[in-house]
């Protein structure tokens, strides 16, 4: 039996109407550390102190979407020196299937956790294994306690389907380096299959990748059609 903590974050939005400016997937994604990892906790905190001393103000943690570039190179390099495994699942939104769309934005963030998860824990955790599914929680309130019960039913469902104790922690991205790693490799991976290459993709985010799932298809996303 062993410990399992698996970090997990979204991507995209959950705009199911096609508003213009919306993104085209919807995506759920996990860095993994097994056992003992306190290690490269403290890499993570040391790097925001030392950015801290150089005047980058980090009051809210990293946040690949909003951190400069010259933060981004820093994170990306202490991920890449990491290695944590990656793993990722992006939902087409114009693919949704339509019981998903008639029930909305929950259910598609349901859904994309479902898949994920179902296909991750297997392959990251064994039989009697207790895994620690850390889940950046959402800032807006009108959802915030609907995500939470939606994590809660996949995570009993996963638990007694695939022998292993599950335990979610949803947390505030802020407070967890693991959920920040997990942010900056979907934040790669979205903007590549949008369309919008990240140079940080290949170097720091492909060798740590161990499955990306597009279970609905690309469309033309990659071509930014």
């Amino acid at each position: 039996m062993a410990d399992v903590y698996l970090y997990a974050d979204e991507s995209g939005d959950l705009d199911l109407l096609g508003t213009p400016g919306s993104s085209a997937f919807f995506g759920f994604g996990t860095a993994t550390f097994e056992g003992e990892h306190g290690e490269r906790l403290w890499e993570g905190l040391r790097l925001r102190c030392e950015l801290e001393a150089r005047g980058v103000h980090l009051h809210r943690g990293f946040h690949a979407k909003n951190d400069s570039r010259a933060t981004r190179n820093d994170v990306f390099a202490l991920i890449a020196a990491q290695a944590p495994r990656l793993d990722a699942t992006f939902l087409l939104k114009a693919a949704t299937l339509p019981d998903v769309h008639s029930r909305g934005p929950v259910a598609l963030y349901q859904m994309a956790l479902l898949l994920h998860l179902t296909g991750v824990i297997s392959k990251v955790s064994r039989p009697a294994d207790t895994v620690y599914i850390i889940v950046g929680s959402l800032h807006t309130s009108r959802k915030r306690d609907a995500i939470r019960h939606a994590v809660e039913d996949a995570v009993c469902h996963l638990g007694k389907s695939r022998a292993r104790t599950l335990i979610p922690c949803i947390w505030d991205a802020p407070s967890s380096w693991g959920i920040q790693v997990a942010d900056y490799g979907l934040w790669a991976i979205q903007r590549d299959l949008e369309g919008r290459p990240s140079e940080w993709l290949e170097p720091c985010v492909r060798p740590s990748l161990a499955s990306l799932s597009l279970p609905w298809g690309e469309g033309q996303a990659r071509s930014g059609k």
